[in-house]
């Protein structure tokens, strides 16, 4: 029985499967298409290094909060904050609003990297590098995209369907090491080539004149939306972790699995740049799908003979980081359903299913069908919209409020008592006082950053 008297719900095997799903959640296409841009344009190594230290203090320190909330409580994140008291279940609505707002715009994305994997070995790389008439002649499709976009829906649903241990932990046992197999062998073949050291260095080597409060504000909010936070998952897969578990020693790998495989992807994709263009520039200049489906193509296109599988291997690694991060959104949702309904997983997972695939083809539509709404000013799109809804307004009020309630209202010592079932928690102070003080501060600034930056106030 649970905290809450219900029915023994899913649980992990062990430590190791919370971590690698976790980390599997964490790593998704931020990784590798805006992390690789923000390390060019903001000094390479002086970007990585602020990068780990903000993963190693403010993101971890809410990895902790989350996924004790969830192992303490048992419940997904509307039935974590309303064993509090009904008044503030508003904070896991508004949590557990994030997963269903992102799974169908994030299953369109992953329809496009499976599109291009295929695309590799059925077009070949020079149909691929035309300066995006290919992306976009695709993404307007009537029936293509829509098509690869269930395709891929149908692979997350399968690995879902088989429940936690049967599916989750399998498939990401699989897809993590083999995505990171893959992503040392991408980086070590491009460094073999001409140019590539060049890049390498320009990567590695910190330069301290760009250093500025665009490069901290650039990384903390990176950091924030890689790790999974503030959209439900992490509450959930606590729920579904053993007493025993070290939470501080799954978390700190947790936050290691997500910056190591943000620092391959710019090992692969830096020097790439330099090897086909010279410079860093062309990274540095583009992010989002304009790097992944755009620039990267003609970087690969000028590898020889090599295009064809270096650009089917880094799509397939791309799509492996795709579908286990909308593994674990379908997930939460499945369980978010079964948690407020008080259904079985079977039917919660049919209603999932039939919301991610309506949301899915409506906000398509904003490319072809619907592509006359521009809800963000001329040139945006219906993905566009929920991207920045549920990113950059969502997310940061539910990181403050969920910073606020257990700071203020519940009081850290609530976590702390739960974190230190399973083993001591030497950083109980500084940890306090990042979700008391700091992290709130953290959390607004990224709040106000990114909406300045959607709106064209700044940019990062």
């Amino acid at each position: 029985m649970t905290a809450t008297g219900k029915p023994a719900r899913s649980a992990w095997s062990g430590k190791w499967a919370f971590i690698l799903a976790a980390a599997a959640s964490a790593v998704g296409l931020g990784n590798m298409w805006r992390f690789p841009y923000l390390a060019a344009k903001y000094g390479g190594g002086t970007f990585l290094l602020t990068y780990l230290l903000l993963v190693f203090t403010f993101g971890v320190s809410l990895l902790l909060l989350e996924t004790a909330l969830g192992r303490l409580t048992g419940q997904s994140a509307i039935g974590a904050f309303k064993q509090f008291g009904r008044k503030y279940a508003f904070i896991g609505i508004l949590a557990s609003a994030v997963p269903f707002i992102i799974t169908p715009y994030y299953c369109i994305i992953g329809g496009w990297v499976t599109k291009y994997a295929v695309a590799y070995l059925v077009d070949g790389p020079a149909a691929l590098a035309d300066g995006g008439g290919f992306f976009t002649g695709f993404i307007t499709s009537d029936v293509e995209s829509y098509l690869w976009m269930l395709v891929f829906m149908a692979v997350a649903f399968a690995v879902v369907a088989l429940g936690v241990k049967g599916g989750i932990e399998k498939a990401n046992l699989f897809m993590m090491p083999a995505l990171i197999v893959m992503a040392v062998g991408i980086a070590v073949y491009t460094l073999t080539m001409p140019g590539a050291l060049e890049g390498a260095l320009y990567y590695l080597v910190p330069d301290f004149s760009k250093f500025s409060p665009e490069l901290v504000v650039g990384a903390l909010g990176q950091m924030f939306y890689s790790l999974s936070l503030a959209m439900g998952i992490m509450i959930t897969y606590g729920s579904y972790l053993d007493r025993k578990s070290s939470l501080t020693q799954s978390v700190v790998r947790v936050g290691g699995f997500d910056l190591g495989v943000s620092f391959l992807a710019g090992l692969m994709i830096v020097p790439a740049a330099f090897v086909a263009m010279g410079s860093g520039e062309a990274v540095a200049a583009n992010s989002g799908p304009s790097l992944m489906f755009v620039t990267l193509p003609a970087v690969f296109a000028d590898m020889g003979g090599a295009a064809a599988a270096i650009g089917f291997l880094f799509f397939l690694l791309v799509l492996f980081a795709a579908l286990t991060s909308a593994i674990s959104l379908t997930e939460t949702c499945v369980s978010i359903v079964q948690d407020g309904a008080g259904w079985s997983r079977r039917k919660s997972f049919a209603v999932v299913i039939a919301v991610v695939v309506v949301a899915g083809i409506v906000v398509n539509m904003g490319y072809n069908g619907l592509s006359f709404i521009e809800p963000l000013g001329a040139g945006t799109s219906l993905l566009d919209f929920f991207d920045f809804l549920s990113n950059s307004v969502v997310m940061p009020i539910v990181a403050l409020l969920t910073c606020v309630f257990v700071g203020w209202v519940v009081k850290p010592k609530l976590i702390i008592d739960e974190v230190e079932r399973s083993g001591p928690f030497r950083l109980k102070k500084p940890w306090t006082v990042m979700v008391k003080y700091i992290a709130p501060v953290l959390v607004v600034v990224i709040l106000v950053a990114y909406v300045a930056q959607t709106f064209g106030i700044v940019t990062f």
